[in-house]
């Protein structure tokens, strides 16, 4: 007897009728032309003239019947009449085990030369949103083993967290550290438009072979289009959805918000979207919160602590990604110049900072000896002129004294070399040594 049902299926998986379209107009990054079939978010291929390869292109939207395609890599030799073929597909990225101690661009595709990724499965990069009533509850330290944010503003697992930040005051180290140092089970890292010199030197300089071991980074560099950018902070929310779907506390961290946004925004004005505050089109403000949201708790399973760099703009804190993101995240964490040009690191300006959860993770104690400390910050930067011309008279006032007297033992207790470690517990004991 023969087995024909095998033969069936093959039969089934064959079409017979090739249906294809054709470009019609490439303007900038933008691919226009004629593809039925196609939908918002699936996969096309564009067959460039000659013998080049295939081109992977994402269906970005729709203008007078025609679709439009935003690929994820060069246009060279394409032009009118080129193949349009839909997959049908929409994105993914592979997962598995296997990407521990990876590199991976945006499109999940290994760059750090070490053989091929073993896969376990795949997730959809453009997954919706916890639904907020599955949502767990933050009541649970995670130890990030930076001394200033663990006894001042703790982070919870699943708490989402933002590192402002102008350019050159150590957002980059801090993350190394964070990297390093945190006692959550899995870091994934997605350096989002990032100088390619600087990938190499986070890695081997920041992160360390102690650091990368844990750690899954998807990387897209400054160079890369914008759609490969963004997709870049897509991926890294994905793979950390898989392994918190294990039951494993992961510490996503991307770097950065602002570069994401930046990318929509390139993306939004070609498809001639408006632009509205700072050139920012209003698709920005609309997938900033649905890749936010998708970080946090899920009650049987693990969680994503989300950690997200913003790169201000001339050390403007309120300008639109820096306000809009203040609004959506559950705490932030300011960087100073001030403090980096006088060699404080890690730079956390410690009175522009806070975490909104804070209250239900520590105990009374800790709470309270945390606002001492930022009280004596408070004091002595208010009278800091007076003091520094000598013009303040000890003894005109108890509080003044009193931060004058402490200055220096605070700022010890906030500084922490790159290489240093403090774990939870310890940096709660040497916050209340400070007021015994």
């Amino acid at each position: 007897m023969y087995d024909l049902e095998r033969y069936y299926r093959i039969i089934e998986g064959i079409d017979p009728i090739e249906v294809y379209g054709k470009v019609s107009e490439v303007i900038g990054l933008l691919v226009e032309g004629y593809d039925p079939g196609s939908s918002i978010g699936k996969m096309c291929q564009i067959y460039p003239n000659g013998d080049a390869r295939p081109i992977s292109a994402e269906v970005v939207g729709f203008r007078k019947g025609k679709v439009l395609l935003m690929p994820l890599e060069g246009l060279d030799d394409v032009g009118p009449g080129c193949k349009i073929v839909s997959s049908g597909e929409r994105a993914g990225v592979k997962v598995g085990h296997g990407l521990l101690g990876r590199v991976i661009d945006g499109l999940g595709n290994p760059i750090d030369d070490k053989g091929v990724l073993g896969s376990e499965g795949e997730y959809p990069i453009y997954a919706d949103p916890i639904n907020p009533l599955k949502r767990g509850r933050i009541r649970e330290p995670v130890d990030l083993g930076i001394r200033a944010i663990n006894g001042l503003f703790s982070c919870g697992k699943g708490q989402r967290m933002g590192i402002f930040s102008g350019s050159g005051i150590g957002k980059s180290s801090l993350l190394g550290m964070i990297a390093k140092n945190t006692r959550a089970d899995i870091n994934v890292i997605g350096l989002v438009g990032e100088r390619g010199r600087e990938v190499r030197e986070f890695i081997e300089n920041n992160l360390g072979e102690e650091g990368l071991a844990r750690s899954v980074l998807v990387v897209a560099t400054s160079d890369s289009h914008p759609l490969l950018r963004m997709r870049a902070a897509y991926t890294a929310t994905s793979v950390s959805e898989y392994f918190r779907d294990q039951g494993m506390d992961v510490l996503l961290m991307i770097d950065s918000l602002t570069r994401f946004a930046m990318a929509q925004r390139e993306i939004g004005l070609f498809l001639g979207e408006p632009a509205t505050t700072k050139g920012y089109t209003p698709s920005v403000f609309s997938l900033m919160p649905k890749l936010l949201e998708r970080a946090g708790n899920i009650e049987g399973k693990g969680s994503i602590t989300g950690l997200y760099t913003v790169l201000v703009e001339g050390d403007d804190f309120n300008e639109p990604i820096a306000d809009m993101s203040r609004a959506i995240l559950d705490g932030h964490i300011t960087l100073s110049r001030d403090l980096a040009a006088k060699n404080h690191y890690p730079a956390i300006d410690v009175l522009n900072s806070t975490s909104r959860v804070m209250v239900d993770l520590v105990d009374e104690e800790h709470r309270k000896r945390a606002n001492d400390l930022l009280n004596i910050v408070a004091t002595y930067r208010n009278a800091e002129d007076l003091i520094n011309i000598d013009a303040y008279v000890e003894g005109s006032n108890p509080e003044i004294d009193y931060a004058i007297k402490m200055i220096d033992k605070v700022n010890r207790f906030l500084k922490q070399n790159i290489n240093e470690k403090v774990d939870f517990e310890e940096t709660k004991e040497e916050l209340l040594a400070l007021f015994n």
